[in-house]
């Protein structure tokens, strides 16, 4: 129970969202050597995992994270007061590498957007693939094992 109360404070400070927490499916399962993964459901039934670690992840690890986990992400939320967040670093890391360049498109930015730092990191889920959610273990031959089964997809509504 502090756990929960704990996370949501987290997620209100650093992503500005008021996530209420329903069911916790995961809680706190490894995602690779130094970073965890909680899956939860929300009363609302959005489902979204937020990833922590101790070393630094970018956009393109969590993205790789969250694939590897068998779950397809709807939405990357941004830190706190920063929704453009994603799109102004992807802009200094492409003028770091093509300084003399002043128009740039979005299609530019698709790769350098994922060099963002993005630890802690918190993704709307749209769906469960195969209704199986993986987890990080050194032991298996994929070094990803099943941790739990839940099938899962959100359907849009206008």
């Amino acid at each position: 129970m502090y756990e929960e109360l704990a996370l949501e404070r987290k997620l209100k400070e650093r992503f500005g969202v008021d996530v209420e927490l329903g069911k916790v499916i995961v809680n706190s399962a490894p995602v690779n050597h130094t970073s965890t993964a909680t899956l939860f459901l929300t009363p609302k039934k959005q489902l979204y995992v937020y990833i922590e670690g101790q070393s630094n992840l970018l956009l393109s690890d969590v993205k790789k994270i969250v694939s590897r986990m068998g779950l397809k992400a709807e939405l990357y939320l941004p830190p706190k007061g920063q929704p453009q967040y994603f799109d102004e670093i992807g802009k200094t890391k492409f003028h770091e590498v093509f300084p003399g360049r002043s128009h740039v498109t979005t299609d530019d930015l698709i790769f350098y957007r994922t060099l963002a730092p993005y630890n802690p990191a918190l993704v709307l889920i749209s769906e469960v693939k195969n209704g199986e959610i993986y987890q990080f273990d050194t032991d298996a031959s994929s070094n990803w094992r099943l941790i739990a089964k839940f099938a899962y997809r959100r359907i849009r509504t206008s």
